[in-house]
């Protein structure tokens, strides 16, 4: 059977397999649970004191074994998570060099710095190192010195 809110696809056996569960539930407790779900999408919060008194007296066998093994494992669980989530690669190394050109065959006088910058990355996922170089002017240096001291105080600020 092909179903609209699917995509008109198939409907997927978990939904399936929990049709029971909400079966068990009356229809205006499901729509005040509905309503709960709706506000926290929408940004607003969801009371979890109310589900809770909502699904209290409800007979979820499968949902109060699957919270209690939770419970146990939370920290550990949590801990694992953190450690494999939201990894960003991490800076190695950072080298420099200013090439300060006085004048050329081409002109009389330059006197324009230029600053290379070579960054190492660490790729968590790949498990190496990346090197990006880049070359710019005294002026672009400057500005993005002064853009990372800036984040680099936002970021005290914040720990």
């Amino acid at each position: 059977m092909r179903f609209r809110f699917c995509g008109d696809l198939d409907c997927p056996d978990w939904v399936l397999a929990e049709i029971s569960t909400l079966a068990k539930i009356s229809s205006v407790k499901l729509k005040l649970i509905c309503g709960q779900v709706l506000k926290d999408l929408q940004g607003e919060g969801i009371d979890y004191e109310k589900i809770l008194k909502l699904t209290s007296d409800a007979k979820f066998e499968h949902a109060t074994g699957l919270c209690r093994s939770y419970e146990e494992k939370q920290s550990p669980l949590q801990d694992s998570l953190r450690a494999r989530s939201l990894r960003l690669n991490r800076l190695d190394s950072v080298s420099w060099r200013v090439d300060h050109t006085l004048s050329s065959s081409e002109l009389q006088q330059v006197n324009e710095p230029l600053v290379h910058l070579k960054f190492t990355v660490r790729d968590w996922d790949r498990g190496g190192t990346e090197a990006f170089a880049m070359t710019m002017s005294a002026e672009k240096f400057r500005v993005l010195l002064a853009e990372l001291r800036q984040a680099h105080a936002m970021m005290k600020t914040l720990s």
